[in-house]
This record gives structure tokens, C-alpha cells and sequence, in this order.
């Protein structure tokens, strides 16, 4: 029985393993975990009638993986759209909520009058952004920051007060070192295409509006019962006694017949025929470090930011902002504590008692390191400080709840895509190993499912190919 070894039990270690077991049962599998729980960054709580995410709180349906997972592990009947009321999303400028404009996709306006009313741009700042309808396409090719793209097409107020909040919402990054091509490719593709981005954006919302395409979800989906159910339902379909907990790798070593040797911390050594390396890049550096230097000085050099969340519920009286959407995000140069405010109870039914609200605020990341590193006393007040300044809440909350995330969010700086498929030609060139995770093609919940499923669909090919060199004569 061919056997895979699966480093790393996030989302993606378990995507990968799923899909072996998913793509030939008669494969063994076993998927090795340094900590005492499984899914990384997701985690569920559910208390006194609040669900509460400690990570992610949903996925984007766009991207077809997750979908595609949970229909075929039969989690499709427990995921539910975002509400339909308040689907518009706030900035923070001078102090104040104001609605993004009707039509604001992402970075871009798709419709003129909305953006022209809009208080939350200057007359000059609406001026430069409608200059993308004239503006030639860049003729220089090659990577580019997001935050040059931004400025070249729409200009610094597009940048300042929607395209670095809303990245950063995401990425927790700085839109002057992020990889355009990596992190928004539809806009380079739109520009190659349709040169304006403002058209090119009206054309596809056009063709949405008249395309009736029946589908169900909403841009975004989670869970009745919040982002554990992937994990949980993941875990169930993997065979008994593939799941190892509290069991850090410290060697990764290839043998005289070709295939590998896992070393655990206890000094047990585990036979594979290929393995998926699913941990932190940073993580993943130093076990191929002995193997492939090169590789494991690209692994290492992905930056990773660290962030931290403070929920905090309150009655829905004591809240003078109607909260009337789905929350806010805040330009770093309002100077606040944090970058991004959800309204968890809007979003999602069921995350919170009748007359309650739920508030998640998101704090740290690339452009605030020192915040993350707050302690849980210092990030709550920060948390009660900036709600009493934004949305004028001064009672004391209900019930708080703090999540840390340390190197968490892997950041895709200028290059990123050239220094990936370099990775991933190493891994392949040792054969039978293969690269997963957030730290490559993608940081959301799709992206972690597509790239465990394609590892493992890249150690399976490669193990065939093996058997069949094999079987020549």
C-alpha cells in the first residue's frame, strides 16, 4: 500500500488528504500536525447564543473550491448566504462612516453618479479616477505593486481612502509592497484587455445584471454553524488513524530507493512514498533546508504578518449606529488601532441572540506590527476606544473574546508569482513532494482547498509515473 505523508494539518493539509483518500481509498495516508487541533486559523465557539470565529467567518463563492469541496462531502445543505439587507460596506474618513458608493468593486467605480454624490471623495480626487476611462495602458510589462497600479489608474485618493483599507481588510498587507499579480490579477488582466478598468468593470457588471446565471450564494457563504463544520466535516472523511495531533516534524529526508523519511520530535521515523508539505513556508524553509538550500531560502523569504481579533457583543440598544451593513474598513492614514470592523450579527443569521449585536474588530497586520503583540487587556481597550469613536459605543460589553494570529497571513510582495513557480519547480525536482497552503496562489478558503487538492494531485501523478518507470522493461 503506497503510503502519503501530509505535513501540516490546516485547511489545506486536510484538503490534501482528503483528496487522496477521495482520488484512490487504497492509498494510505497520514496526516502529521505539530499542535493539538486541526484547521490552522478556523475555530467556532459557540456561547450563551453567540457563534463566534475566532479566523475566517466565510468564503468567496467566485472561486469554485469550496463550493465544489463541500458538495461532494455533503456540506452544501449547511451553508448559508450573507443576508440580503445592508450588503454595503463602510470607510472610515475624518472620523466618520461613510458608505462606499454604490457600484465600488473592490478598488474601482462601475457607476459614475454614485461616485460623483459620494462624500467620501474630493471633487479632484472624483476627477482622477474618471481619467482611467482616457488613460493609455501601461506599456512597461513585468510586476507591479498594487499600490502603483492604483495610483497610475485611478490616482492617490482611490488609493488612500478605498484600495489600501479594502487590501488591507484582506491581507493585512501594505499595497506598496503587494504584487498586483498576485493578489488582484482580474485588474492587470482587465487593463490588457479593455485598457480602462472603470469600463471593463461596467462591461462585466452589465453582463452579470443580464446574465441569469440561477445561482444560489451570495458573494459570500459560511455556515449555519460557523467554519468548523468544514474542518469537522473534512476530519470525519479521513480514515481512522491518519489523523497524528502534537506531532511536530523535525527532519524531512530522502532515502537510497527514493522515497522519504519523516522524523517526529520523539525521535519516530515514519516511511512515505510522497509527501505534502502543507506547513508555513517559513516552517517548510527549515525542514528542506538539508535537501535544497535554494528552495529553502525562497521558502523563507515569504513574509508573514500578524494580526489579532477582538469580538465583543452588546445589546443592540446600547449601540447608537444603526449598523446598517456589514461593517467598515479604516484607511491607515486615519492613525487608528484598527483596520477593519465586521458586524458579524448582520452578515450571517443566527450569530447572535435577538436584541444583540456582535462586533468583530481586526487589529495588527504589515503596517502595525507592534499592535498584534498587544496584550488582551491593551487590545480590548483599544478595541472599546475605537468603538465608542466610530459607532459611539459606550457601555461596557457583554462578552469579549480575543484571537491572536501569529505569521498567519502570508504577504505577496512585487515578484511573488515568478519566486512560486521557482518553489514549486524545486519541490517537483525532488520528486514526490509537492507544496500547499496560503503562502503560494491564494490566501482565502477556495485558494487553501484548491492548492492542497493540486498537491495532492501532483504527488499522485508523480507517484504513477514512478510505478510506470518502473514497470518497463
Amino acid at each position: 500500500m503506497r503510503h502519503v505523508v501530509v505535513i501540516g494539518g490546516g485547511l489545506a493539509g486536510l484538503a490534501a488528504a482528503h483528496r487522496v483518500c477521495e482520488r484512490d481509498p487504497a492509498f494510505r495516508v497520514t496526516l502529521l500536525e505539530a499542535t493539538s487541533r486541526l484547521g490552522g486559523s478556523i475555530a467556532t465557539e459557540r456561547t450563551r447564543g453567540f457563534l463566534i470565529e475566532g479566523g475566517a467567518e466565510s468564503f468567496l463563492t467566485e472561486k469554485p473550491w469550496a463550493l465544489d469541496l463541500c458538495r461532494r462531502i455533503g456540506l452544501d445543505e449547511q451553508l448559508v448566504a450573507t443576508r440580503d439587507l445592508a450588503r454595503r460596506t463602510f470607510v472610515v474618513h475624518a472620523g466618520k462612516l461613510h458608505p462606499l458608493p454604490d457600484g465600488f468593486l473592490l478598488m474601482a467605480p462601475t457607476r459614475l453618479w454614485p461616485l460623483a454624490t459620494s462624500g467620501l471623495f474630493s471633487p479632484l480626487g472624483k476627477l482622477r479616477m474618471a481619467l482611467d476611462l482616457v488613460l493609455p495602458r501601461r506599456a512597461a510589462g513585468g510586476d507591479e505593486s498594487l499600490a502603483s497600479f492604483v495610483r497610475r489608474r485611478l490616482g492617490e485618493e482611490a488609493l488612500e481612502r478605498v484600495a489600501q483599507p479594502l487590501v488591507s481588510g484582506i491581507y493585512t498587507g501594505d499595497p506598496e509592497r503587494l504584487s498586483l499579480g498576485a493578489t488582484m490579477p482580474r485588474f492587470l488582466e482587465m487593463e490588457r484587455r479593455d485598457r480602462s478598468v472603470i469600463l471593463a468593470m461596467r462591461r462585466q457588471a452589465r453582463a452579470a445584471a443580464h446574465r441569469d446565471t440561477g445561482a444560489r450564494w451570495s458573494l459570500f457563504a459560511s455556515f449555519a454553524d460557523g467554519m468548523q463544520t468544514l474542518v469537522d466535516g473534512l476530519t470525519r472523511r479521513l480514515p481512522e488513524g491518519s489523523l497524528r495531533l502534537g506531532m511536530p516534524v523535525t527532519a524531512l529526508a530522502r532515502t537510497a530507493d527514493g522515497t522519504w523519511r519523516v522524523t517526529l520530535a520523539g525521535g519516530e521515523a515514519i516511511g512515505a512514498d510522497a509527501v505534502v508539505m502543507a506547513a508555513p513556508a517559513y516552517a517548510a524553509a527549515e525542514l528542506l533546508r538539508p535537501l535544497d538550500a535554494a528552495l529553502a531560502g525562497l521558502l523563507g523569504g515569504v513574509d508573514y504578518a500578524s494580526s489579532a481579533t477582538v469580538t465583543v457583543a452588546y445589546r443592540e440598544a446600547d449601540v447608537p449606529h444603526p449598523l446598517d451593513g456589514f461593517g467598515f474598513v479604516v484607511p491607515a492614514s486615519e492613525g487608528r488601532a484598527l483596520i477593519a470592523c465586521s458586524f458579524a450579527h448582520r452578515k450571517y443569521e443566527g450569530r447572535a441572540p435577538a436584541g444583540q449585536a456582535l462586533i468583530r474588530v481586526f487589529m495588527g497586520g504589515r503596517l502595525a506590527p507592534e499592535v498584534a503583540a498587544w496584550s488582551d487587556d491593551a487590545l480590548l481597550a483599544a478595541a472599546r476606544r475605537e468603538l465608542a469613536a466610530l459607532l459611539g459605543i459606550e457601555a461596557a460589553p457583554a462578552l469579549a473574546r480575543i484571537h491572536r494570529h501569529h505569521r498567519a497571513m502570508p504577504q505577496y510582495d512585487v515578484g511573488h508569482l515568478e519566486r512560486v513557480a521557482a518553489m514549486e519547480s524545486a519541490a517537483a525536482a525532488l520528486g514526490g513532494l509537492a507544496l500547499a497552503g496560503s503562502a503560494y496562489r491564494g490566501v482565502g478558503i477556495p485558494d487553501c482547498i484548491h492548492s492542497g487538492e493540486q498537491a495532492a494531485d501532483a504527488v499522485l501523478a508523480s507517484l504513477d509515473a514512478r510505478a510506470r518507470d518502473r514497470s518497463r522493461p
